[in-house]
């Protein structure tokens, strides 16, 4: 919708639309700097400014309300009247995108089976479901699948420490939860007893040949570990259309590798193990050790193709931490030496670690944070938030869960979602919750505020001409769709949520300084905070986070 002006002073600019920029200060809507065009005439880039006036003056324009020259700048200014009307009467009810045909699966989460999912972990999905909610509402067909890593020596780890270390047979606490512990309680006795270390990769070779004890221990555990997923991703509000299991590709790639081995990709080291030949661009990569047992990358190879082959995918998309940068860029290399079409359609969206206050977490020495804590906590917190501010009100305590645990995950999923996916963060429990300032719940807030202006009143919404009290906001509001599209281009819901905040902010200033209910333009008004509201919701839903009309 902004787009609309901007497609405006593009046509009356011709050749020099190219120069159009947006003025950092309050200036003007949108100027055209006329150094270039001096550059390239010899003449005064103020002359130039001059005369570029007069000429645009003379053109047809609808949602230009004036175009004046300033010292070497044209500057162009919103017609706030038409272009307000236009904008909110869109927005009133925001419609869906043209569907576009293409596959997109966007795999995410991709937890182990010997042990809860953790904060880390609450990273990888907000960023997977957010970027499944954008591709979707730019009319993509989207799968969102989860590979979880079920097999290897680490999960066989869990197996020994089941038989040998563990007295309690049956979890005694949430599934996901009492396997971790076996896996934390390995690390410190193999410490002393590297026997155990040896166990394990028995256990690994058993399991690789199928030996019916070691298959049925490793089901069993499995099961109470995907048991306690489930619970905790049904809090979360973490939604999958197609599980993958490692267990059920790792032995498939061998086709993958005799091919690789006829065209030259891989070969035996030295050791006997199969790699890829990717050096000097970068180090080669074992795909499969010299024993025969797989790596993760062994399983890569065959599930991908399994995706592109069974989904008819346009495009592959893993949410894995930065960590993996290198690995993902050794494993489209391969997809491309193998002459797979589709290896230029393979991203890799890294994003950064989640560190806390306390320090950076390690999974071995059990100081990783627990997803299913961190939501108790940021309850908890909310819980005393609201309790605080519904003193004169009775609240029941059902309506008190509900609304505690949607703003807890908002305040977690917005503030994983508000930087840059490539970026570290450190997240601060007590930061995230707060009502104001730059969280999730303030826009819960904002959007709760303006709905409850809407129920008050009874008259009806209806687009109209608006001042230029409303004018910050409406243009903000014309660039949603914009945002939206450059979250999709960017791979980055980040763009989304720092647009969301300023909007809140926008409209938090509205809403101090101005009465709706009872202007002469109340209508037109009451539809300026419908579509406000209504951007709002989208944009929460887009994050992945619940709008709330009361907080």
């Amino acid at each position: 919708m902004f787009s609309l002006f901007r497609a405006e002073c593009e046509k009356i600019c011709g050749e020099y639309s190219k120069y159009l920029e947006s003025p950092k200060s309050d200036i003007a809507d949108l100027a055209l700097p006329c150094f270039h065009i001096a550059k390239s005439t010899g003449k005064n880039p103020v002359e130039i400014a001059r005369s570029l006036e007069r000429e645009f003056g003379k053109k047809k324009k609808t949602f230009i309300a004036e175009v004046k020259a300033l010292g070497p700048y044209v500057n162009f200014y919103i017609n706030e009247k038409k272009f307000s009307h236009a904008v909110v009467k869109e927005l009133l009810k925001i419609t869906p995108c043209k569907k576009t045909g293409k596959n997109i699966m966007v795999e995410y989460s991709s937890p182990n089976s010997n042990k809860p999912l953790h904060i880390g972990h609450l990273r990888n999905d907000c960023i997977g479901m957010s970027i499944s909610n954008i591709l979707e509402a730019k009319g993509n067909n989207v799968i969102r699948a989860n590979i979880v890593n079920d097999r290897g020596v680490h999960i066989c780890k869990t197996l020994v420490a089941y038989q040998k270390l563990n007295k309690i047979k049956n979890p005694d606490k949430k599934g996901d939860h009492f396997v971790g512990d076996l896996y934390v309680a390995f690390e410190k006795a193999s410490k002393e007893n590297p026997q155990l270390t040896e166990d394990a990769y028995d256990k690994l070779k058993k399991w690789e040949a199928g030996d019916k004890d070691t298959r049925a221990l490793w089901l069993k555990l499995r099961k109470f570990v995907l048991d306690g997923f489930h619970e905790t991703y049904d809090r979360f509000g973490s939604k999958f259309d197609v599980w993958f299991f490692e267990s059920e590709f790792y032995n498939k790639a061998a086709p993958l590798i005799e091919e690789g081995m006829k065209l030259g990709v891989f070969e035996k080291n030295e050791k006997g193990d199969i790699i890829a030949k990717l050096e000097p661009e970068m180090p080669n990569k074992t795909f499969l050790r010299s024993d025969g047992t797989s790596i993760y990358a062994t399983n890569d190879l065959a599930l991908t193709k399994h995706k592109f082959d069974k989904y008819k995918l346009n495009k592959s998309i893993w949410v894995v931490a930065s960590e993996q940068n290198l690995y993902f860029k050794q494993l489209f290399k391969v997809f491309e030496k193998l002459r797979y079409d589709w290896h230029h359609n393979c991203y890799h969206l890294s994003y950064g670690l989640v560190n806390l206050p306390s320090g950076r977490m390690k999974s071995r020495e059990g100081t990783v944070v627990d997803a299913d804590d961190i939501m108790n906590e940021m309850q908890e917190l909310a819980k005393k938030e609201i309790s605080s501010r519904e003193k004169e009100n009775k609240i029941s305590k059902k309506e008190l869960e509900e609304r505690s645990m949607a703003i807890a995950l908002s305040a977690i999923k917005y503030f994983m979602l508000k930087v840059e996916p490539s970026k570290d963060i450190l997240f601060n429990p007590e930061d995230a919750i707060s009502f104001e300032g730059d969280t999730g719940p303030y826009i819960q807030y904002t959007y709760a505020r303006a709905k409850s202006i809407l129920n008050k009143s009874k008259k009806k919404p209806l687009a109209g001409e608006l001042g230029q009290k409303e004018k910050d906001a409406v243009i903000l509001l014309s660039k949603f769709p914009d945002i939206v599209e450059q979250a999709e281009e960017q791979m980055s819901p980040h763009v989304i949520a720092v647009y969301l905040h300023e909007l809140a902010a926008k409209f938090n200033t509205y809403y101090h300084d101005s009465h709706v209910i009872g202007d002469k333009n109340e209508q037109a008004l009451l539809a300026f905070v419908t579509a406000t509201a209504n951007v709002l919701k989208k944009g929460m839903e887009l994050l992945g986070i619940q709008p709330i009309e009361k907080m």
